[in-house]
């Protein structure tokens, strides 16, 4: 006598759409259904690459300090239809690859103490003078109108010419930066190969100003010299920097240093808006003279809509098991920030943004060897954009509806194309 047939196995729950626009719109219910069913998720990206997502905080963080795990893109174990397709558009072809992002020890090590002087707390408090008044530049521009885009004419152009400053670019030069960056943060909404066109015309610049700078360079250092100044410096005085890894290192600066400023900036403006309460607690501890909420807050927004979506890539040199998964070498491994940083394992009630969160580890701006260097001047950006707009424009609004926003398409950065707000218009 047969037996009752054994039932059949349910299959797996579907997983979410990745990569699509409504993904780009909200990814964090995604997100959440990685980290509880396949938190160390292989999926094809967009671009036809094959990798690993890693979505849990504990995971994320020792993913990213996991010296298994290389940043050098010579690792990439790549398929043919795969060459080429990550890190920074048109990088490879304008010889900018050995930057911070792209190196491991040793390389790395020096590379980064070289640079890591412009980033001392000391110095960016010696710059925030200089962030003041880009900003209060900047909102007297359009305060009169009672309307502005708070991206293309307040987020985008502050951390621009504030890097430009620090590289040492020319003010009269900064505008033609602007546009290449311009190019450079569109991304999918540009011409097509415009991002690789606008990496050249950078590359030529930078040599031509390592040129300028290298025969005009005094023989003693003057205090606050500019960054591209002390590399050059620095190189004819034995430490052997090639002009490639002096414009590689200016280059990554810029393209690291800007985009993931526009985007604190406009997502923790979005998410304030989003948060009435939350803003008026923050206005009025700014309007008390207090700068605690303040501090506290912008790592909120960092935790909670921070700039950086995917931290940049990784590729395993040894086999490893992540999250119970067995990856290979030249495998590629994408940590998910914003997954990692909303994660309840780590934090408690994670999708409710309170800017007096004390517990705030937050992953937004990496972890090990590859925390982001310019941390620090992003921060006093942050903080001194919000807190000029909050106060100087009290009444600041949203002039669309929230589902008309839109989000600029890309793997590594979140962010917003615009964000159309009105106000009271403030006199001249």
């Amino acid at each position: 006598m047969h037996g009752e047939p054994s039932p059949t196995p349910s299959p797996p729950p579907a997983g979410p759409a990745l990569f699509t626009w409504e993904f780009a719109t909200d990814p964090y219910p995604a997100y959440a259904w990685l980290r509880g069913h396949d938190p160390v998720h292989r999926t094809r990206l967009p671009s036809g690459v094959e990798a690993w997502l890693v979505t849990r905080y504990a995971d994320a963080r020792r993913a990213l300090a996991d010296p298994r795990l290389s940043k050098n893109p010579a690792h990439h174990d790549e398929p043919a239809h795969a060459r080429g397709r990550t890190g920074i558009p048109g990088e490879r072809k304008a010889e900018l690859m050995t930057h911070l992002l792209n190196i491991d020890p040793p390389d790395h090590t020096r590379l980064r103490r070289l640079v890591s002087t412009a980033f001392t707390p000391r110095r960016v408090a010696e710059f925030a003078p200089r962030v003041q008044e880009l900003t209060d530049h900047l909102i007297d521009g359009f305060a009169a109108r009672g309307e502005a885009d708070l991206i293309h004419e307040f987020a985008f152009p502050l951390p621009i010419y504030a890097i430009c400053d620090l590289l040492g670019v020319p003010r009269e030069d900064q505008d033609d930066f602007r546009d290449w960056a311009g190019m450079m943060i569109r991304h999918q909404g540009g011409p097509r190969g415009g991002v690789a066109r606008s990496v050249k015309k950078m590359r030529g610049y930078l040599a031509d100003l390592i040129h300028r700078k290298r025969e005009a360079l005094p023989a003693e250092a003057a205090p606050g010299e500019d960054l591209v100044s002390g590399l050059i410096r620095a190189s004819d005085e034995g430490e052997h920097l090639t002009e490639n890894e002096v414009a590689a290192m200016a280059f990554i600066l810029l393209f690291a240093g800007f985009e993931t400023t526009v985007n604190l900036i406009g997502n923790g403006i979005h998410a304030l808006l989003a948060h009435p309460g939350q803003r008026t607690r923050l206005q009025d501890s700014l309007a008390a003279g207090e700068t605690g909420l303040l501090e506290s807050g912008v790592e909120e927004l960092l935790r909670f809509d921070g700039p950086v979506e995917l931290a940049t890539w990784r590729f395993a040199t040894r086999p490893l098991t992540l999250g119970g998964q067995d990856i290979a070498p030249g495998d590629p491994v994408l940590v998910v920030l914003a997954a990692a940083d909303r994660d309840p394992e780590r934090f408690t009630d994670p999708d409710v943004l309170d800017l007096t969160r004390r517990d705030n580890q937050h992953l937004g701006y990496g972890h090990g060897i590859h925390y982001c260097l310019g941390a620090p001047l992003a921060r006093l950006e942050g903080r001194t954009a919000l807190a000029a707009l909050l106060t100087r424009l009290p009444d600041l609004r949203l002039a669309v509806d929230s589902t008309e926003l839109r989000w600029r398409g890309g793997l590594i950065m979140r962010g917003l194309r615009t964000l159309p707000v009105e106000f009271a218009p403030v006199p001249k």
